[in-house]
């Protein structure tokens, strides 16, 4: 059983910077994919941003540029490096891992920013 554990949720001001991590208790260089994904009040989980075993990474379009993903194998820990933040951009941000049968999400970390 893979556990994923999130942290450095809290809470900002607008254009602030904010960096999130996920530890995983395995070697995250055996999953497919390690992602990011985050809810806000009232809306549908959506992705922020992915990357794959090989290293390519994935954003949704409207984060490109403000957000950051990245890894440090040694650590079994992903990251999530938001600059700019924006009301907006409040919800729970969870990490997922991706294995062929599924995947495992962690508990997930509040960001909160306020304007």
């Amino acid at each position: 059983q893979v556990q994923l554990v999130e942290s450095g949720g809290t809470l900002v001001q607008a254009g602030d910077s904010l960096r999130l991590s996920c530890a995983a208790s395995g070697n995250i260089l055996s999953f497919n994919a390690m992602g990011w994904y985050r809810q806000a009040p009232g809306k549908q989980r959506e992705l922020v941003a992915r990357i794959t075993k090989s290293g390519r990474t994935d954003y949704a379009d409207s984060l490109k540029g403000r957000f950051t993903i990245s890894r440090d194998s040694a650590k079994n820990t992903i990251y999530l490096q938001m600059n700019s933040l924006t009301p907006e951009d409040t919800a729970v941000y969870n990490c997922r891992a991706e294995v062929w049968t599924g995947g495992y999400w962690g508990q997930g970390t509040q960001v909160t920013v306020s304007s």
